[in-house]
C-alpha cells in the first residue's frame, strides 16, 4: 500500500513518513499540493494524508483535484489552520471528499489507526 503526504513543513512530512513506513507503508512525500497531484499522477497512492495550508496550491484544492482524478484515493486531511484556527478548514475538507480530518497537534497513534482503517477496506 503506497501512501503520499503532501505537506509544505519538512519536519511533518520527515515524521509522517517514519510513522508510515514504520506503520509498513510505501511512502511518497510532496511539499505542496501541486507537487503532489504530479506525483499522484505518475504513481498513484491509495491515501494522501494532506495539510491544508500550504503555498503554490494549499489542501482544499488540492482534495477537490484529487477525488476528481482519483475517486477512489481515501484521503486524510490535517491542519494547524494558520490564523483562522483549524476550525474553519476541516469541515471544508469533509465537505470536498477527506475521509478523516486531524488538527494539528494530532495523536499519530490515531493517525495510524486511521490509515489502517481506511486501507484494510482497499
Amino acid at each position: 500500500m503506497r501512501i503520499l503526504v503532501i505537506d509544505d513543513d519538512e519536519q511533518m512530512r520527515i515524521l509522517l513518513r517514519q510513522v508510515m513506513e514504520w506503520a509498513g507503508y510505501e511512502v511518497t512525500e510532496a511539499g505542496d499540493g501541486r507537487e503532489g497531484m504530479h506525483k499522484q499522477r505518475r504513481q498513484p497512492a491509495n491515501l494522501v494524508i494532506t495539510d491544508l495550508i500550504m503555498p503554490e496550491q494549499e489542501g482544499l484544492k488540492t482534495i477537490t483535484s484529487l477525488k476528481k482524478e482519483f475517486p477512489e484515493v481515501k484521503i486524510i486531511a490535517i491542519s494547524g489552520g494558520g490564523r483562522i484556527g483549524p476550525e474553519a478548514y476541516l469541515p471544508a475538507a469533509q465537505e470536498l471528499g477527506a475521509d478523516r480530518v486531524f488538527s494539528k497537534p494530532f495523536e499519530v497513534r490515531e493517525l495510524v489507526d486511521a490509515v489502517k482503517e481506511l486501507l484494510e477496506h482497499e
